[in-house]
């Protein structure tokens, strides 16, 4: 395909790169990337990779737009209150960025629809905040072999990794089982800055763009934490041995999809 004098001016920035360029710009407009959740770590995700003009996003939520949620969900704004996050969503990124197709899915991700959401798309970006649905994306990825960014925030703390299929552990080698119900504070219980959504989702999002162009180094094999309070980054080696994980091992124990038990809002967004 060739970019319209418009489109050359959208993606100048970019094309000017030459990790980029107009080869890169080119799979990015190709290319097909799902966000599941569009709340903390989701909006800022969608709003930048709509910038950025990744051809097709598909966004799974199941919400409507809370007042509570615009603290830190910046895609939604106070007239979209009572509307399906989705739609927000798929209204702002659209304004944004007119060459960008949308896909929504007004849903709960389940074990039972995650393998039919996530076949078709290339990356997918875990917002969601709960571990039961982290567990199931994570096993669903690794069982479809795609290739998905983890993310969490609470308090002023973040964490994400990527798990790219064969090239590393997934977030079941590091966390092994979700922990038991009511266990972990839900961030409506602890606490969520509104920044840390922004600061931990673009990253989630700039990992999608890398693994796109194929520039840089991923988060494959590193977990990154930070704490805003201390503006300390940690970007922690991985243990590299996945041979005994449940679900990505050399011998899986887990062959099918659960949906565990879970309060909403755990330690991821």
């Amino acid at each position: 395909m060739a970019f319209t004098n418009e489109q050359l001016e959208r993606y100048s920035r970019h094309i000017i790169l030459k990790e980029v360029g107009a080869k890169g710009q080119k799979k990015l407009s190709q290319a097909k990337v799902l966000i599941i959740g569009a709340g903390g770590l989701g909006a800022p995700a969608a709003l930048y990779l709509a910038a950025a003009g990744v051809g097709t996003i598909g966004i799974v939520d199941a919400d409507e737009v809370d007042l509570s949620n615009l603290q830190r969900q910046v895609i939604h704004t106070t007239p979209d209150i009572g509307k399906p996050k989705v739609q927000s969503a798929k209204e702002t990124m659209e304004a944004i960025n007119p060459d960008v197709t949308v896909n929504t899915y007004h849903t709960f991700v389940t074990s039972e629809n995650v393998l039919d959401l996530i076949k078709d798309y290339d990356f997918i970006l875990d917002g969601t905040d709960n571990f039961p649905a982290k567990f199931l994306i994570n096993d669903a990825c690794v069982m479809a072999k795609k290739p998905f960014s983890h993310a969490g925030i609470i308090r002023f703390k973040g964490q994400l990794m990527t798990y790219v299929p064969g090239q590393g552990p997934c977030y079941r080698c590091v966390f092994k089982n979700p922990p038991p119900k009511d266990a972990v504070p839900t961030c409506k219980q602890a606490g969520v800055i509104g920044a840390m959504g922004g600061v931990i989702g673009s990253l989630q999002a700039m990992e999608a763009v890398k693994y796109i162009v194929g520039a840089g180094d991923l988060l494959t094999g590193y977990l990154l934490t930070f704490d805003a309070l201390k503006m300390e980054w940690h970007k922690v080696k991985l243990p590299p041995d996945t041979s005994k994980c449940a679900v990505c091992g050399e011998h899986p124990t887990i062959t099918e999809l659960v949906d565990y038990e879970q309060a909403e809002c755990d330690m991821k967004k």
